[in-house]
């Protein structure tokens, strides 16, 4: 059921894009193998339901604004709207440790993808949140959520490197903002 809910947020949010559609796919079409890995592996991950789809939002909103992806925040932050994400969670995301708006698995969660997404991504801290998480949950859930951790940040770099523009998925609505560099 967690795995339908996903695709109908997909769905719906694909189906509020007002503006720069293909922009992606116009890219893509051209390197059909790629395409089509693209596909099958966002698909994977949107069936793998061991982890809270809104624990997964979070994390993919956390990645996407360290890495300054519009797309991936346009389209997160709608995804985030359909998982029961507030307002109020989307704009504390920069600051998500002193935020009141998340509980402690959450806050866990955020430091997790923002471990993962900061360059480099080793170091006893990573494994040190990690170990933390596998208090909380299964090797299955960790993994499944590394995973889309992992593909968030392909994603986002890859959407960058490409010139992909917002679609308007999130125009009008609360939506999460790219982190700016520490000064």
């Amino acid at each position: 059921m967690r795995a339908l809910h996903r695709l109908w947020g997909y769905l719906r949010a694909m189906s509020q894009s007002k503006r720069n559609r293909t922009d992606l796919y116009g890219w893509l079409i051209r390197r059909p193998l790629v395409l089509l890995a693209t596909g099958g592996y966002e698909m994977s991950l949107m069936f793998s339901n061991r982890m809270d789809p809104r624990l997964k939002e979070l994390a993919l909103l956390k990645a996407a604004g360290m890495v300054s992806c519009e797309f991936c925040l346009d389209i997160g932050s709608a995804l985030a709207r359909t998982s029961g994400i507030t307002e109020q969670q989307m704009r504390d995301l920069p600051r998500y440790a002193d935020s009141g708006a998340y509980t402690d698995i959450e806050k866990l969660v955020l430091s997790f993808a923002e471990a993962m997404t900061a360059t480099p991504a080793v170091g006893e801290h990573l494994t040190a949140i990690r170990d933390e998480l596998l208090a909380h949950f299964t090797k299955g859930q960790v993994a499944e959520l590394a995973a889309e951790i992992a593909w968030e940040n392909q994603r986002a770099r890859l959407n960058q490197a490409l010139g992909v523009r917002p679609t308007g998925m999130s125009d009008g609505a609360a939506c999460a903002l790219p982190e700016q560099p520490a000064a």
